[in-house]
């Protein structure tokens, strides 16, 4: 059955929702108790609630559902137009002063100008500016969100569902409905919140909804006490987003979509993404800078008005000191900076889907993680097989070879991570001397099965493998291995099964599990030849135990020297994982991870967001967590200061994602946990995390180096246009000539995102300070009113520069200097160490500043000195150009030392 496109539009304005917030995201109490009854409910009783049968529904029927109930599909966050990604790229403080100064400019140039005299520049020079920035944002972003769009839509995911009409056949998710009767089998995603009701061997990955590592067993038979659990800990259920690892089974949709398991978790993160670090940081330092301009801008203007007594030339003058203090570079150096980081992590496997994440991502001191796939390899393996007393020894690992060989079906992962060990199938030659005559299917009561083999002496033998408690009640007797441990054919003593044997099997038992290992026991029985092949249950007795076998999802190879490489960057680690604890406190043991206090979700729910905000730090395991207790754990580190970063690929994670400062998911993680990420790793490797936090704290530096210079530049030039104004009568720089230099210097800074940073710099998190910004400011930028006063000396006693008749003089010799000690501080700044001795800038940054500083050389020199109102240079000028900028050099390096010293601090 197929709708056409036009009719599924129609059916998603019927069944559109509001979504609610995330606090309020839990399954609906209509859902859970629907579940809850489904699944105390036997298979005739649970067809008649959900008024289908045993054939399925009919189409018709079908129809009038999708109608009542919705297509099968989850809210979640879609790309927004281009239009909207373009409008969103201008929503930016910076962009916003710009635009006001365009429209200021506009008015007093254009507007208010005398016919003729219109003046384009500064509108034309910061509209520029504007459109590159907002270009370069919205076009990273756009790529992004339309690569990801279109490998959406290239999957299309169906389920084999059982209509009257059609009988058994394929279908699209979508438009599964409740009532309908589903197949499943090995491979196949769960389409809905379904209730078994056949089922065989049936084993589900719920992983991506809880963090288990290992597949949960699933029955068809009803529940008598449901009341008490939740619906995902109730076996006869599965869950929309999980998949079948074995077996099969046919099973009834009971809820789908918004009010399925996953639909719960997805409602929670649709919406706006909340305020980040880097908006937070941001933002203060765009209304510092604000601040600054609102008080200095009206100063200078009410100056040069009362002093000239030109109040038109003293607006546009203030204007022009209004474009020099805003950083309008800024925006366009942060987009380019963080477009450069992401081309550069996208070479090294993290791909950047936010810009704005690269900053965040080198802020973060704090990293939530989950534990299956990223400290472990997501594979059962055999970690051991121990005998009796709880030595390894080969020959259990015969018995279990054995049995998971010849049993029938599918395998699951702990036959498989047996079966691994070919070796013993060569040794034993397990199809030559053992032929399989019997079997005893699993089943959830027993929790064990049995195979029976015919051997080469013609006897048969039982092998039975099942869970701890039920096989040891089976047991009477158990090997004794004494001391030989290597692969034979049961040459070992048997010996009573007595009360003292009996404790060391369940202490040995309780050991493994400690050390997070899921056991099983195996036992045999033998039985003559002639026996009739009549085996059941009741033969499941007398049997003598062999040993145990233990299953582990172990941490990555990798994933030691990952956290310690993190750990060296100053970020800490907490697991977040909805794995039990024993398991968790193993894993993080063998990784590095240091353990201080375990919290378990069940703790969680009876503190208050205060109380789990003051103990945050104290806690380095979360366990056993729903999806919206991740969120909580988020919340509390935020709220305590931490830049926190979240790495999860399940649905389970896909909230905790959206409400980190950086999401962090991978390629391979579910569609879900990709929408809500801000950062995809090519490889589910710390270590690759790590190098995209190292180019973030790359990035930061770079931006950082931008602020503190044009700061700092721009307070110490008010600084000298204050003192400038109050003495000379006349301007000491025009507006067309203030406006010049600044972009000369803004040019001269595009080439910061390719530019080096010390390498301690990168171990520690960066964050936004607007204070140190400021006091950098206040101590640094004073240094060069200093010269410029020197300057204005110079050009007054020495060049005779002091009449409205020879300012142009006066004007072009404070252009060069200005323009020169600006550009030439870029060196000085962006490093703490000596610049050209300890440290040297990257190519790009030393040819263009030395350009730039050339141009302005050159310039009184070329026709468009007179554009600009300049005029060349005595050459007597350029010792004293060159004994000022020394000097600058030097007293910036002393006080550079003396701040670094006195604050612990310099980018």
């Amino acid at each position: 059955m197929k709708y056409e496109k036009s009719e599924i539009k129609k059916l998603k304005k019927v069944i559109k929702r509001p979504f609610k917030s995330i606090r309020s995201a839990e399954m609906s109490e209509r859902a859970i108790i629907k579940l809850r009854d489904a699944s105390r409910k036997d298979t005739y009783s649970v067809y008649a609630m959900m008024e289908s049968s045993a054939t399925g529904i009919s189409n018709e029927e079908a129809d009038d559902r999708i109608l009542k109930f919705g297509l099968n599909e989850v809210g979640y966050d879609k790309a927004p137009s281009w239009l909207k990604q373009l409008i969103k790229a201008f929503i930016n403080p910076f962009i916003f002063i710009l635009l006001s100064i365009i429209i200021i400019s506009f008015v007093i140039d254009v507007g208010l100008a005398a016919p003729g005299e219109q003046d384009y520049k500064t509108v034309a020079v910061v509209s520029v500016m504007v459109i590159f920035s907002v270009l370069l944002s919205f076009f990273q972003e756009f790529k992004s969100n339309r690569a990801a769009e279109q490998l959406k839509r290239m999957i299309k995911t169906t389920a084999t569902v059982l209509r009257q009409s059609i009988g058994k056949g394929e279908i699209l998710m979508t438009h599964l409905v409740p009532g309908d009767v589903v197949y499943l089998s090995a491979g196949d995603m769960i389409p809905a919140d379904c209730r078994i009701v056949q089922s065989t061997d049936l084993f589900v990955s719920e992983s991506m909804l809880t963090g288990e590592s290992l597949p949960v067993e699933k029955m068809y038979l009803p529940i008598g006490d449901v009341d008490n659990s939740q619906p995902i800990e109730l076996g006869n259920l599965c869950f929309m987003g999980t998949n079948v690892v074995s077996g099969s089974a046919k099973a009834v949709v009971i809820t789908t979509g918004a009010n399925t398991y996953f639909g719960s978790i997805s409602k929670g993160i649709v919406g706006d993404r909340p305020e980040t670090n880097f908006d937070k940081g941001i933002n203060k330092v765009s209304r510092l800078l604000i601040r600054f301009m609102l008080i200095m801008v009206p100063i200078i203007f009410l100056i040069n008005g009362l002093v000239k007594g030109d109040w038109r030339d003293a607006l546009l003058f203030a204007i022009a000191v209004a474009v020099g203090l805003t950083p309008e570079m800024l925006p366009v150096i942060v987009t380019s900076n963080l477009a450069k980081g992401a081309v550069s992590m996208s070479k090294h496997k993290v791909i950047v889907k936010r810009l704005n994440a690269i900053q965040n991502i080198g802020a973060m001191d704090m990293l939530c993680t989950d534990k299956t796939g990223t400290l472990t390899l997501d594979k059962i393996v055999l970690e051991n097989h121990l005998n009796v007393f709880g030595e390894e020894d080969d020959e259990v690992l015969k018995w279990a070879y054995l049995n998971s060989y010849h049993q029938t079906g599918l395998k699951n992962l702990l036959d498989k991570a047996v079966l691994e060990h070919v070796e013993v199938k060569d040794y034993l030659r397990v199809e030559e001397h053992f032929t399989k005559v019997d079997e005893i299917p699993f089943d959830f009561q027993r929790r064990r099965m049995s195979v029976i083999l015919k051997q080469k002496n013609g006897k048969h033998l039982l092998i039975c493998k099942g869970a701890v408690e039920e096989m040891l009640d089976l047991c009477t007797h158990s090997f004794d291995p004494g001391e030989n441990r290597q692969l034979h054919i049961g040459r070992d003593k048997v010996v009573l099964m007595d009360d003292f044997m009996r404790g060391r099997v369940l202490e040995t038992s309780t050991r493994s599990n400690e050390k997070g290992l899921r056991v099983l026991l195996l036992a045999i029985r033998e039985f003559e030849g002639d026996r009739p092949l009549t085996y059941s249950v009741a033969d499941e007795s007398n049997l003598t135990l062999t040993g145990f076998i233990g299953f582990l999802d172990p941490a990555k190879p990798s994933a030691k020297p990952s956290i310690e490489a993190l750990h060296k960057l100053n970020i800490e680690v907490k697991v977040l994982t909805g794995d039990n604890e024993i398991v968790t406190k193993k894993i993080c043991k063998d990784v590095g991870i240091p353990i201080q206090n375990i919290m378990l979700g069940n703790e969680l729910e009876l503190i208050s967001d205060e109380e789990l905000t003051d103990r945050i730090d104290e806690i380095s395991i979360f366990a056993k967590l729903s999806p919206l207790q991740k969120v909580r754990v988020v919340q509390a580190l935020r709220a305590k200061g931490h830049t926190v970063g979240f790495l999860g690929d399940g649905i389970n994670d896909a909230a905790g994602l959206k409400e980190a400062d950086v999401g962090i998911t991978v390629d391979t993680a579910v569609d879900i946990a990709k929408e809500s990420s801000d950062i995809i790793l090519l490889e589910k490797d710390l270590m690759v995390l790590r190098d995209g936090v190292i180019y973030g704290r790359r990035t930061f530096g770079n931006i950082i180096k931008y602020i503190k210079m044009a700061t700092s530049g721009n307070f110490g030039n008010v600084f000298s246009i204050l003192g400038a104004s109050a003495f000379l009568p006349f301007l000491p720089m025009l507006p067309i000539q203030l406006l010049v230099q600044n972009l000369l210097y803004d040019i001269s800074q595009t080439s910061i995102p390719w530019d080096n940073v010390d390498k301690d710099f990168l171990e520690m998190p960066k964050k936004w300070d607007p204070s140190g910004i400021q006091r950098f400011m206040v101590h640094i930028g004073p240094i060069s009113s200093i010269f410029d006063y020197i300057l204005f000396a110079v050009m007054f006693f020495v060049f005779k520069a002091n009449s409205p008749e020879h300012q142009s003089l006066f004007q072009t010799g404070w252009f060069v200097e200005g323009l020169l000690s600006q550009t030439l501080i870029v060196h000085m700044i962006r490093t703490k160490k000596i610049p050209f001795i300890q440290s040297w800038a990257s190519a790009p940054v030393i040819a263009l500043t030395y350009l730039i500083m050339m141009t302005g050389i050159a310039i009184p020199f070329t026709p468009l000195a007179e554009v600009f109102f300049l005029q060349p240079l005595p050459f007597s000028y350029f010792p004293w150009l060159i004994g000022i900028l020394a000097g600058y050099c030097f007293l910036t390096q002393y006080i550079k030392n003396w701040y670094i010293r006195r604050f612990n601090q310099w980018l």
